[in-house]
């Protein structure tokens, strides 16, 4: 668990500093809102793009292996940010930051099951807390950690100079320029970083794990065979619509995170000041993982919390898109719809860590493929932000949450009643059809307690 931590604090490292990316590369790339939300883009589309296929290197290699490889595209993705500066071409950053999420998506297609199957399934939902707690501390520390390295205390008065439009084209390129090389230094000592990272890992005391074939279950004295007709993905509906659940839950997460600053700004916040907005929105996040550890399972189930969250998600953003009003807190003037989105972050701690489980009990020798599928849901982390900055282009930054309230509504669904479905429709008719079959011909078996089954 330890070394798995450490792996969460560097997904957060890597992931979580694209929140100051956006406004920085906007600014020294000169680029519109929906231009800039390519940065989230490019760095999950390779999740969509590259989850099946690090399912099959995990299954080819083991954990330990593919974990050193994650941590190589890594390593390659941030170094891709030397080039990139130099020549001040975005599409070259999009690149390095496409390599990022592939080693991203690796990794958390070996580290996601890992934490789920490396204790009681029940208890999942805490372990992921806990991982959730390192991977959002390393979150608030990127942001902060990035503008310590790469701004200075005169870039409020050199940005007024950009926006007025006062300089000359020349004078232009060369502030620009010499702003965007800041992150050559950085992300060179950060390259170095993560290929020390996995190599350790490798060599480190991390065991392998097997996934065990489906075996017959015994709950309160009642054996239940797993159904062996079911020989792809495909037949688990719960865990289809899990993936969904993923790529909207990740969606509302990131539109939360990534576009704060954005909409500080719209405020009237400097860059310098707005860059805490994502750190509050962190806390909120670290403040429901460690109610998490504390109440499930003891006291509360992980499904419960489940329902509490995505209710209270739902609630929050209506409060986003709803409220109007002025509030003085933490030494911000703002409209209170930031901090409702800011407070995003707390329901949003324990949906990730309720839907994993939820969608890969019982799939047995497919749970390492089940598992790349959820990965592939990680590309809502592109598509809702692109929305989102659409949206906001036209009609206004705060108009672009609107897109948050159906993503919540069909996460209330899924925690209520999606997981539950274990049959597409037609599959269970034709189940019911068997089983009546069945029963004609008297098949049955029974359990040691001497209760009646129907064996499928």
């Amino acid at each position: 668990m330890g070394i798995l931590a450490v792996m969460y604090f560097v997904f957060g490292l890597v992931s979580w500093v694209n929140a100051i990316l956006i406004p920085y590369f906007k600014i020294a790339l000169e680029l519109t809102h929906f231009q800039s939300y390519f940065v989230t883009f490019a760095f999950y589309i390779a999740y969509f793009v590259m989850a099946i296929p690090s399912g099959l290197l995990l299954n080819r290699t083991g954990y330990k292996k593919g974990i050193m490889y994650g941590f190589i595209f890594l390593s390659l993705g941030a170094l891709i940010f030397v080039p990139a500066a130099l020549m001040r071409q975005y599409a070259v950053f999009l690149a390095g930051l496409y390599c990022l999420g592939t080693g991203l998506a690796i990794l958390q297609t070996a580290a996601n099951p890992y934490v789920t199957i490396v204790g009681p399934i029940d208890s999942a939902a805490q372990r992921m807390s806990v991982m959730g707690i390192f991977n959002k501390s390393a979150g608030i520390i990127a942001p902060l950690l990035f503008a310590a390295v790469v701004f200075k205390s005169t870039d409020d008065s050199t940005f007024a100079l950009l926006e007025a439009g006062t300089l000359s084209e020349t004078e232009k390129n060369i502030i620009l320029q010499e702003l965007i090389r800041r992150v050559i230094m950085p992300y060179s000592i950060l390259a170095a970083l993560l290929l020390l990272t996995g190599i350790g890992i490798r060599y480190s005391v991390l065991p392998e794990i097997e996934e065990k074939e489906d075996e017959p279950k015994e709950e309160n004295n009642t054996l239940y065979v797993v159904n062996p007709s079911k020989k792809s993905l495909l037949d688990y509906p719960y865990l289809i619509f899990g993936a969904i659940a993923i790529f909207l839950h990740v969606g509302t997460q990131v539109v939360a995170i990534d576009t704060i600053i954005n909409y500080a700004g719209s405020m009237g916040i400097g860059l310098l000041d707005a860059k805490f907005f994502p750190s509050y929105t962190l806390i909120c996040t670290i403040i429901g993982y460690l109610l998490g550890i504390l109440l499930i399972p003891r006291f509360v189930s992980q499904k419960t919390a489940l329902q509490f969250c995505t209710a209270l998600g739902l609630l929050l953003s209506l409060g986003v898109v709803l409220a109007n009003h002025t509030v003085s807190l933490f030494g911000h003037t703002a409209n209170i719809s930031i901090w409702f989105l800011a407070s995003i972050g707390f329901p949003n701690a324990l949906i990730y860590a309720g839907i994993w489980p939820l969608s890969i009990h019982n799939l047995g020798k497919l749970t390492k493929t089940g598992s790349s599928l959820l990965i592939m849901g990680l590309s809502g982390n592109a598509i809702l932000p692109l929305i989102y900055g659409a949206i906001g282009d036209h009609y206004g930054l705060r108009a672009g949450y609107w897109v948050l309230i159906p993503c919540f509504i069909y996460l209330v669904w899924f925690a209520f009643h999606g997981h539950t479905i274990n049959y597409w429709k037609r599959e269970k008719r034709i189940q019911n059809e068997k089983i009546d079959n069945r029963k004609g011909q008297g098949y049955l078996s029974h359990s040691h307690s001497g209760r009646c089954l129907y064996s499928l």
